[in-house]
């Protein structure tokens, strides 16, 4: 019988098998595939609202109760990863769109599926749970500041504020909210929580859908870009390979025990995609498709890489 937690454990290969039929549907009917791209935009705003539900908000004080490890999970990945990225994005050709998308995906620390993952490697999925709101507060804050320090004046040719800004308000700022209103329904309802508990089945389903939307009305337009996107791949491959090494020395400076020092390790190296792939696809022209692509990328050497991490960290962190 098929649960939650059945779906969840088994959602890295429910996620290949969907990118595998994306990847044929795109290609082999791509006129039909990009008319269904027009609904990318209502499919991502349902997986935000699915995902943001889970993150508990109300329960905000809550993350502060372990501060050692909250403020070795903002160190991690304010401080240790800005400097990783700024340093392998030295490797990229001067390209804007390019560059967006790698800073855009790198600089977002996950706030959904990486506590399934932390769970599977043998870490303290609570402590990750309990840090979601505070890392996603601060990453929609701070993902500016960085874009700004990283890329000045360059990213404004693209990132037209109208877009962008409607953007960010209906594929996340709505769905948020309506979340955060089902969470102070539930606290008071039964049938609030009943419908909490019904959110929580739609993030693995909703992102499979996503991704085959996403890759299959994209893929495409890719092939106009893919010796632009090779390039990043190999600096995605550093980025998983050096983040957990990082974040192993932070937790031990910091003294964290290995579920807290496995936790941190999951966090600081599994990024947010899907929170700024709406962002990307606001964008204009070929921008969008190249920055798209850059940060779709990122999801699937990185669903590889957690099938990595869940046995290499527990031996990492001991």
């Amino acid at each position: 019988m098929l649960n939650r937690e059945k779906l969840e454990n088994h959602q890295v290969l429910l996620y290949v098998a969907v990118l595998a039929a994306a990847f044929g549907f795109g290609l082999l009917a791509p006129d039909l595939a990009e008319k269904n791209g027009g609904s990318i935009s209502i499919i991502i705003a349902i997986l935000m609202y699915s995902m943001f539900s889970q993150i508990p908000f109300v329960s905000l004080r809550d993350a502060f109760g372990n501060r050692r490890y909250l403020a070795a999970v903002l160190l991690t990945n304010y401080i240790a990863v800005p400097a990783v990225v700024w340093i392998l994005s030295g490797f990229l050709p001067d390209n804007t769109p390019l560059l967006l998308g790698f800073f855009l995906v790198l600089l977002t620390p996950c706030i959904d599926y990486v506590i399934v993952f932390t769970a599977l490697g043998r870490g303290n999925e609570k402590l990750v749970l309990m840090s979601t709101p505070i890392l996603f507060i601060t990453q929609m804050l701070l993902l500016p500041v960085y874009l700004w320090l990283f890329m000045g004046e360059t990213a404004t040719g693209i990132v037209q504020s109208g877009p962008f800004l409607e953007a960010f308000v209906g594929l996340i700022v709505i769905p948020l909210g309506i979340a955060i209103a089902v969470q102070l329904f539930a606290r008071r309802s039964a049938a609030g929580d009943r419908l909490v508990g019904l959110s929580a089945w739609l993030p693995v389903p909703f992102m499979a859908l996503t991704l085959f939307v996403v890759v299959a009305s994209q893929i495409g337009k890719v092939s106009v870009f893919i010796d632009q996107i090779i390039k990043v791949i190999p600096l995605y491959i550093a980025f998983m390979a050096i983040m957990p090494v990082i974040s192993r020395w932070v937790a031990k400076q910091m003294g964290l025990d290995n579920g807290a020092g496995r936790a941190l390790a999951f966090s600081g190296a599994t990024r947010n995609s899907l929170v700024v792939l709406p962002l990307a696809l606001s964008l204009p022209g070929e921008a969008s498709t190249l920055v798209a692509a850059v940060i779709v990328t990122q999801t699937i050497v990185e669903l590889a890489g957690e099938l990595v991490y869940i046995r290499w960290i527990p031996k990492l962190v001991k």
